[in-house]
């Protein structure tokens, strides 16, 4: 072990935070029962110690359920006074919500610092993205209630279509973007007219309690809860109740089909999931090695590799492997390692205290199985982390071939063959994203034509990402069900529904007064600009 301990600057220092409210029906009700202690793995002591940062309430299932039925009264059954509110109220309270967000930025980002290891420069850019993402969703919000904002006629029948609210959301985010993921399923969800209960990721946690006021003050009681605790003790109840009609949840699929298995009714849950990936990249023999190598860095190793869009198998061509592998290590092994605020940083202290054992794991399969670590610091143990390790050649029999590894190491797979890696990323569980790194048309058109059958974004000579979030982010597979992007999760966490009627003198009566006196909230011609 090698111990990291550099001294903390003073402005980044940061005393313990003792939480202890939660939020159920529009109260920050005081909890007096047991706290789960929330550590870093970032040392502030020189003989290494996991840091202690806070405490947040281990509630039960008792506040699950009294949330539950939060959620359900406000909904109320459809006449709840946030399911039946206007367009233009709704959004004027999340833009009061947001205005008063950016009050806490400095604070965020130094928790999500801490709590998660995420670079300074990452954890402001996760910050300014959710405030970004607000706004665009508010956008398209508009948009849609303008697109809305007419009346349809076919065969003597007219209809008046918008989307409408299901109920009760029950939402649960990840560790590794625990703010803009969080908030990818918790807005659009609100927008729509649905009540939510969110329970934050188990690191990453902390970072939700300076909004809990803001959450408070702006949304009517019971339309936003928010619950402290372990997954099994907090969903599982809620679940079990079978009145839930959504789960939005970004995490593994294993955990996803645990916790869809504790409804009663299937047919009324509906499910958006961001799940696991296994997104390869495949470097042809004409590809700018100088690009594809810096590419495949940033997509391998940003956040040391702890993103579902994250690069975690590379198809290297034989006849580019001499030269890639000679650079592609070289820049590997002279990555910078240190605490989230050092300048210019990239690798930074796992979250999860188990992280390093793990890859040690996939290592050492690899090894025993034929693969050889190519760099020369790659699976050097630090107290909080462990080195990426460049392994190659990775076989299928091997656990890194197979495994989505959420974190530092790098398999690579060479081939000579193109309709060997186009029947292994179809045969693969996963099918989230490829990066393909080439020139020739010849080559890359009849790739292209395959992989949108097979993955849900192709990206030529550049990483594998989600964002711009205008555009659609989703999988195949294990990868997703839904799809989370600022135009289509409006629509994941709504449904059609409308009013009709005929054509005739009494009921376009009725219709053209309740226009006119805009005594409903649902029909009507009016729209936001």
């Amino acid at each position: 072990m090698i111990n990291n301990f550099q001294p903390i600057p003073k402005n980044f220092l940061s005393k313990p935070i003792y939480h202890r409210t939660y939020l159920i029906n529009g109260e920050l009700k005081e909890w007096n029962g047991k706290y789960d202690e929330v550590y870093s793995t970032i040392s502030c002591t020189e003989v290494y110690a996991p840091t202690l940062i806070g405490t947040i309430p281990h509630l039960s299932k008792t506040e699950a359920l009294e949330a539950l039925e939060a959620a359900l009264n406000a909904f109320g059954k459809g006449n709840g006074l946030w399911a039946t509110m206007s367009v233009k109220n709704r959004i004027e309270i999340f833009e009061k919500f947001t205005e008063q967000m950016k009050t806490k930025r400095e604070e965020i980002v130094r928790l999500m610092m801490w709590e998660i290891g995420k670079t300074i420069n990452e954890s402001q850019k996760e910050f300014d993205r959710t405030i970004e993402y607000i706004n665009n969703t508010i956008d398209a919000y508009k948009q849609l209630d303008r697109d809305s904002a007419n009346f349809q006629k076919k065969d003597g029948i007219y209809a008046h279509i918008r989307r409408g609210p299901l109920g009760v959301v029950l939402c649960m985010g990840p560790y590794n973007y625990p703010l803009n993921e969080s908030f990818a399923l918790i807005i659009p969800a609100l927008l729509m007219g649905n009540t939510v209960i969110y329970k934050p990721p188990k690191y990453g946690v902390l970072l939700i309690t300076p909004l809990l006021e803001i959450f408070k003050e702006c949304f009517p009681k019971g339309v936003i809860n928010i619950l402290f605790g372990r997954g099994k003790e907090i969903a599982t109840p809620i679940l079990e109740t079978g009145r839930v009609d959504i789960l939005a949840f970004i995490g593994n699929s294993h955990s996803a089909i645990a916790l869809q298995d504790k409804h009663p009714h299937k047919n009324r849950l509906r499910l958006i999931l961001g799940l696991e990936a296994k997104n390869p990249a495949i470097i042809l023999p004409d590809a700018d090695l100088n690009l594809a190598i810096s590419e495949c860095i940033s997509g391998a190793l940003t956040f040391n590799g702890q993103r579902c869009t994250a690069l975690k198998i590379i198809y290297l061509h034989n006849d580019i492997k001499k030269h890639f592998l000679s650079e592609f290590t070289k820049k590997v092994d002279n990555l910078p390692f240190g605490n989230p605020w050092d300048a210019n940083v990239m690798l930074t202290p796992l979250p999860e205290p188990r992280k390093p054992d793990y890859i040690q794991e996939l290592i050492d399969d690899a090894t025993a199985k034929g693969a050889k670590i190519l760099n020369k610091n790659g699976g050097k143990r630090y107290n909080n982390y462990i080195f990426p390790a460049v392994l190659a050649p990775v076989t299928p029999d091997m656990r890194v071939y197979q495994e989505e590894q959420f974190g530092p190491v790098v398999p690579i797979r060479f081939f000579s063959d193109i309709e060997e890696v186009r029947q292994e990323i179809a045969d693969s569980q996963y099918g989230q994203q490829v990066s393909i790194f080439g020139k020739s048309i010849d080559t890359l058109a009849p790739l292209i034509d395959t992989m949108v059958n097979l993955v849900c974004r192709v990206n030529i000579n550049s990483l594998c990402q989600r964002g711009p979030d205008i555009f659609p982010f989703t999988g195949r597979k294990d990868s997703a069900v839904g799809t989370l992007s600022v135009y289509d999760a409006l629509r994941s966490f709504s449904i059609r529904t409308f009013v009709a009627f005929k054509d005739n003198k009494s009921n376009d009566e009725i219709f053209e007064n309740i226009l006119k006196t805009g005594a409903s909230h649902f029909i009507r011609t009016d729209y936001i600009l």
